[in-house]
């Protein structure tokens, strides 16, 4: 009888290339640990198709044999989600070859591209035609198109343009079975049923596998500013928020909370970043662009936090000066999360909040966790202006950070309980993967989590896709 792992290599070989199967360990090894290192699985492959067709014949290849497929873009995932399971029989499916282009149609301000293009790459095809696709990460550089969409990326222009989700007009998928739904419609409005695109999206691979996308353009800015201000606390800064939005209306972009701790930690390990206002304990990164080229937008945000200074709201504010000033600003929070990953183990929380409730969150949720974790450090920031909050608590200073780590399902319980009670969600932008497959259980309503099972059983009987992530067993 032929080996099954032979008959599917063969195949897979024969549908991409056998320069494109890759099985050595030293070759698989990159792609079997998650960003965060909190993951390691295994994989019997990983094969790397250049087009749509090729990625049908290897998930249909995949399908026939009964092997579980997990795809990959970027491997940037914070929830493991692109990680494969320890027992190696799963192939791994990486698009990082399907980068093209495929239609730029600047009349209807949309670009269709390959789902293995970096968002930093569309970005710049954007660019390029003198317009915008917005969606912005600090790890844009390597996640791709293809990931954001999987996640339901969110990122730091989600107060003016909206998650991936509200980004994606149209998508292309590779089915379980090796089937090909082309939804690659540039339609805004298009009310014939059922609006597919959206099961795939924030789907995390688990129905599918999306290959490209029809991404909506906007006019690229052409009067920005960037502002960094001191504020005394979490109030001040929803205060701050509305004034903001009362002045500047959509053109406020952006609107970033951070804690002085999460500051230090980000200065400590890139030493070259500046200090704009030393001393405080919260900060705000404000954004805001026009597309209009004379609009006086960097006055507008001055008198704004002028106004805001005067009425005790702002304790301090910087204003960038040049480009090269609003890029180190940003690199300030850009570079957090690397900051805190160099310092050590920590306990990741992406929540998300009403954003009037998260003066009474934070206050609520550190008396708790103080109670619990004596000396914990809060590592506290995100994007306030939509609720979304990078809620991380490291290890009190000269403390076991291992024995923190292993308590790490109390704090996560304190957190996630108190999230729920407030109405939030325990996922704002990075997804479930493995790491909140069993928390789901517990926040989700048994009808939601039914409807969930009976649309991935509909899809993915065989449960050949991205198995053990999103859902919880039973």
């Amino acid at each position: 009888m032929a080996d099954p792992g032979a008959t599917l290599l063969a195949r897979v070989a024969a549908a991409v290339g056998p320069s494109h199967v890759l099985t050595a360990p030293d070759d698989l090894a990159p792609y079997l640990t998650d960003w965060r290192g909190r993951y390691r699985g295994a994989a019997c492959a990983l094969v790397r198709p250049g087009s749509t067709a090729e990625v049908a014949a290897v998930v249909a290849a995949c399908s026939d044999l009964r092997v579980p497929v997990v795809p990959q873009g970027g491997n940037t995932s914070m929830c493991g989600a692109a990680t494969p399971d320890a027992s190696g029989t799963t192939l791994l499916l990486s698009l990082a070859r399907m980068q093209r282009v495929r239609a730029l149609d600047a009349a209807n301000a949309t670009m269709t591209i390959e789902a293995g293009a970096t968002l930093a790459a569309t970005q710049a095809a954007a660019h390029a035609a003198g317009l915008r696709f917005p969606l912005s990460l600090a790890s844009e550089g390597s996640c791709t198109v293809g990931g954001v969409l999987s996640t339901n990326a969110g990122g730091t222009a989600v107060l003016r343009y909206g998650n991936a989700r509200e980004l994606a007009l149209g998508l292309e998928v590779v089915l379980p079975d090796g089937r090909v739904w082309d939804g690659l419609r540039g339609l805004r409005k298009d009310n014939t049923g059922y609006d597919l695109k959206q099961l795939f999206i924030g789907a995390e691979g688990t129905l599918g596998v999306v290959t490209a996308a029809v991404l909506k353009l906007f006019p690229a800015p052409r009067s920005q500013a960037t502002a960094f201000a001191a504020v005394a606390d979490a109030d001040a800064a929803v205060r701050l928020l509305g004034m903001l939005r009362a002045r500047l209306a959509d053109r406020l972009t952006g609107f970033e909370l951070i804690g002085a701790l999460p500051l230090a930690l980000c200065r400590k390990h890139h030493p070259a970043l500046p200090d704009p206002l030393p001393g405080h304990p919260w900060y705000v990164l404000v954004q805001a662009d026009d597309a209009a080229p004379d609009a006086p937008t960097a006055a507008e945000v001055e008198a704004a936090l002028g106004s805001a200074a005067e009425a005790g709201v702002v304790l301090d504010a910087t204003i960038a000066q040049s480009q090269a000033q609003a890029a180190a600003l940003w690199a300030l929070r850009e570079n957090i999360s690397e900051g805190q990953r160099r310092e050590g183990p920590n306990v990741k929380h992406d929540i998300s909040l009403p954003v009037s409730s998260i003066p009474r969150f934070l206050a609520e949720a550190a008396e708790a966790l103080s109670r619990t974790f004596p000396g914990v450090r809060f590592v506290t920031f995100g994007h306030l202006g939509d609720g979304n909050l990078h809620y991380n608590l490291s290890a009190p200073e000269g403390g076991d950070a291992q024995d923190f780590m292993a308590r790490a399902p109390a704090a996560n319980r304190i957190v996630h309980d108190l999230v729920a009670a407030y109405g939030g969600s325990i996922s704002a932008e990075h997804g479930i993967g493995q790491l909140k497959r069993d928390e789901l259980a517990r926040y989700k309503a048994p009808v939601e989590l039914e409807m969930m099972r009976r649309i991935k059983a509909a899809l993915d009987p065989a449960g050949m896709m991205n198995p053990g992530k999103i859902l919880p067993d039973g």
